[in-house]
């Protein structure tokens, strides 16, 4: 990565990562919390195929490594929130960076642990059970923080997260967050058309709604890009925010891109050159937000 920037190697800031003990009356036993840590348990052991990782995934997924590379300084260690199995992690690993890998569900965080032995790379990743509401256990210091595919949208209270964040980054450190949005314009067409308007108007929800995987709840909240920042303003300053998935189908509709390749590749291709334009950044199945510790 090119820039004037002094890679955490350099730095006499702690490196090694450890856990406070939980805090008393914190929420760690929520109904609503473990019912979205079983609903990723459950689905952990196939999520590398086509639900958690299928083209267009990968397509949005490459464009969140880009982005974190191009805003982290060579070598950095960063934070990822909601891990999953451990793709991104890997690839940031490969890409030269050290990852803390962290995630609400046990068994995603077991995934990701395989992964990094699978590649030989465990001694640069270290993967924790730890949910993005329990960040005031972690300590250590971090160049970067990035959470992909919308962990941020389970968290109960963004405001603390966006402090835990401030504590965990140094001065200037950066975040880069792919959230899900509130207005899809294709999930409004898609099941507006098949009648299914109370489908269509979920994301239009204030605050967490059930939404259901594999037989299981995930408490899901959406948001506005400037709703999703309001929370972070007070620690972070905002550099910039784009659509993912706006013009490009999102991905539980894979089967009609499969159908249609040629065609939604173009669309794609008006993903890339439009989705940061105002007012079109608004809208996405995702958007893909970066801010810095001010």
């Amino acid at each position: 990565m090119n820039g004037p920037h002094q890679s955490k190697s350099e730095r006499p800031a702690a490196s090694v990562t450890r856990l406070r003990p939980r805090r008393r009356g914190a929420l760690l036993d929520d109904a609503q919390l473990l019912d979205t840590q079983h609903a990723f348990d459950s689905v952990a052991a196939d999520y590398d195929g086509p639900r958690g990782n299928n083209e267009l995934i990968q397509r949005m997924r490459l464009t969140m490594w880009d982005a974190v590379h191009a805003a982290m300084p060579a070598g950095a260690r960063l934070l990822d929130l909601g891990c999953g199995t451990g793709i991104d992690a890997i690839e940031f690993v490969r890409r030269g960076f050290r990852v803390v890998a962290t995630d609400w569900s046990p068994q995603m965080v077991e995934r990701t642990r395989a992964r990094a032995v699978a590649a030989g790379l465990q001694s640069r990743v270290t993967a924790l059970h730890l949910g993005v509401q329990q960040l005031d256990r972690l300590e250590g210091e971090f160049d970067g923080i990035y959470s992909n595919f919308g962990p941020l949208n389970c968290a109960p209270d963004l405001r603390a997260v966006a402090a835990e964040c401030a504590r965990l980054l140094h001065p200037g450190g950066r975040l880069v967050f792919s959230v899900m949005g509130r207005i899809c314009p294709w999930e409004l067409g898609h099941y507006a058309l098949r009648g299914r308007f109370g489908r269509a108007r979920v994301r239009a929800a204030r605050g967490a709604i059930a939404v259901g995987m594999n037989h299981h709840t995930i408490w899901t909240s959406y948001y506005l890009p400037r709703e999703f920042y309001r929370a972070f303003a007070e620690h972070f300053s905002l550099d910039s925010y784009r659509a993912l998935s706006l013009f490009m189908p999102p991905p539980y509709l894979v089967d009609y891109y499969r159908r249609r390749r040629h065609w939604c590749e173009r669309l794609g291709r008006l993903d890339d050159r439009l989705g940061g334009l105002p007012l079109l950044r608004d809208m996405g199945d995702h958007f893909l937000i970066a801010m810095r510790k001010r």
